[in-house]
């Protein structure tokens, strides 16, 4: 372990890493521009379906995302401000590719929540936020378009607590709603936050704050909004959970703000407490024990995330990483777990969706894209450590829809098998093939049904391929558990069909849960498992 200089930990203590995830639709990609737009990172938000500003938001590059007003790849953004250096991985909202956002939370230290102010909590909240307990992250919620007619403020806070069994603690508390949100209360202050006109959200604005007793208040909000307010702030404070901000740490208590992405209200104030509540990079388990940014000076990332295909002048990989300790250095040698050997990380770049610049050095808590000449897997741990430790691994999803895929081009073969494993790496779909067959014809399997219009999509697009597909009947997949198992021999119920993956490893498809049972029955001391390893 190498000494670990004041700079290192200088810089890592700067850091911030967080994931925002929600349902589609909630306004997150609009919530991320517009954490850029205070970061100076860009002069003029664009936002989704681009009504009023043309400019299609930064987060979303691909030419489908575009198309459907929907994010379907996580991207990371970097940004400065006030002094921090802020990394937001942004999720693709569409439950199909909720895959994709559960590897991405692993690379968070925290996530942000964003809840639709007319809706509350929706099934796709739910499932993420499954994956978030499961690591004890923190967890904050922004409660988003207030400018539009919302639930009761004490039902959503009910909703968030009943539907996902975790306590809140509002920061501040909404004046009005619709037409009539002017700003917010911030309870610990104890002063009003009205909000300007931000020229539909594309500027900062102006925000102004006054105490709750200032006659000039009378102005500005009616009678009606203060004394509603006065009411609501009183019922909050008798019966709602004080702010505590070890429990927020484990991941017990959400904070929990009101605003709007699309006008920006309350957005730079979610920002400035979301900084003071959060902390820099914690210690990551590896099979070595704990890491800890602050004591580990070598440099140790994982790959969470691989994208082919992101510049279409030239067909290349990214593998992207979170650094977990230590210091990154443009061309450094790395020693690859997994591979068994060294490799250089070259061009090296950072993020703003499609338009990346290089790199020279990073540090504990970045994100990194480097290019991956096809060797690295999701999972995989790099380190210039002596002690060779790998980080934990990242789960594999069972998928749930099956179908069969074969070209149309017999000539373009070559293609639609390169095509075929790259999406396949970048974890979005998974391949299989027939047990007792070649790649003539490939299974493939996805969590969502929206991966196979995108894998459609991107092999007629990028690599000039055109595709049919029969979709399959099966819903449930197993992996063998036991070493040696004689596939021949292996009795099951007639719809049960035997596979294999990309490494070789026996896999088992079936229609229905009897099916699985049956099989189980039939083949004594046989395990089934669910959960595939990267």
């Amino acid at each position: 372990m190498s000494e670990i200089t004041n700079e290192i930990t200088n810089e890592i203590k700067k850091r911030r890493t967080f994931a925002i995830i929600s349902h589609p639709d909630a306004g997150k990609t609009t919530l991320t521009e517009k954490f850029l737009l205070y970061g100076g990172a860009i002069n003029q938000a664009g936002s989704v379906k681009g009504k009023a500003t043309a400019k299609h938001a930064v987060s979303d590059w691909m030419e489908i995302e575009k198309e459907r007003g929907i994010s379907v790849t996580s991207s990371v953004l970097q940004f400065n401000y006030d002094g921090f250096c802020i990394n937001i991985l942004d999720t693709p909202g569409h439950q199909d590719f909720s895959e994709d956002t559960y590897r991405t939370l692993m690379a968070a230290d925290s996530a942000v929540m964003v809840i639709d102010a007319s809706k509350g909590v929706e099934a796709q909240t739910r499932k993420l936020f499954k994956v978030c307990t499961m690591r004890h992250i923190p967890i904050f919620t922004f409660i988003n378009k207030m400018d539009r007619e919302a639930m009761d403020t004490f039902e959503l806070l009910d909703d968030i607590e009943n539907e996902l069994g975790i306590a809140t603690c509002p920061v501040n508390w909404p004046i009005g709603s619709g037409k009539e949100f002017r700003g917010v209360y911030d309870r610990n202050t104890k002063k009003v936050e009205l909000f300007s006109d931000t020229r539909k959200g594309t500027t900062q604005g102006e925000v102004r704050k006054i105490d709750i007793d200032d006659p000039e208040i009378a102005d500005l909000i009616t009678a009606d909004q203060k004394s509603q307010l006065e009411e609501e702030i009183e019922l909050q404070d008798g019966a709602g959970a004080e702010f505590d901000q070890e429990l927020v740490s484990k991941g017990e208590l959400s904070p929990v703000f009101f605003g709007s992405a699309l006008t920006n209200f309350g957005v730079e104030t979610f920002l400035q407490h979301f900084l003071a509540m959060t902390t820099s990079p914690l210690p990551r388990k590896s099979d070595a024990g704990l890491i800890d940014p602050m004591e580990e000076g070598d440099f140790s990332a994982f790959v969470f995330k691989i994208q082919a295909n992101m510049n279409k002048a030239h067909r290349d990989r990214i593998a992207f990483m979170r650094i977990c300790s230590g210091k990154f250095e443009a061309g450094m040698d790395v020693f690859h777990i997994q591979g068994g050997k060294k490799v250089r990380l070259s061009q090296p770049q950072q993020m703003m969706a499609s338009e990346r610049h290089l790199v020279q050095e990073a540090y504990g808590g970045d994100i990194i894209g480097v290019f991956d000449p096809g060797i690295f897997s999701i999972g995989d741990t790099l380190t210039t450590s002596a002690k060779r430790y790998a980080y934990e691994g990242i789960p594999t999803f069972a998928p749930e829809h099956f179908a069969r895929v074969r070209q149309v081009d017999t000539m373009k073969r070559k293609q639609f098998i390169k095509g075929v494993n790259q999406i396949a790496q970048e974890g979005a779909i998974q391949i299989f093939q027939e047990y007792n067959t070649g790649m003539e014809e490939i299974i493939v399997g996805v969590v969502g049904v929206l991966q196979f219009d995108v894998l459609k999509y991107r092999l007629e697009n990028e690599y000039n391929v055109e595709i049919r597909m029969d979709s399959l009947p099966y819903e449930y997949i197993r992996w063998i558990g036991n070493e040696e198992v004689d596939m021949d021999k292996l009795s099951g119920t007639s719809d049960m069909k035997k596979i294999k993956d990309l490494k070789g490893r026996p896999l088992l498809l079936f229609v229905n849960e009897w099916s699985i049972r049956m099989t189980q029955e039939r083949n004594d001391g046989l395990i089934l498992e669910e959960f595939g390893r990267s």
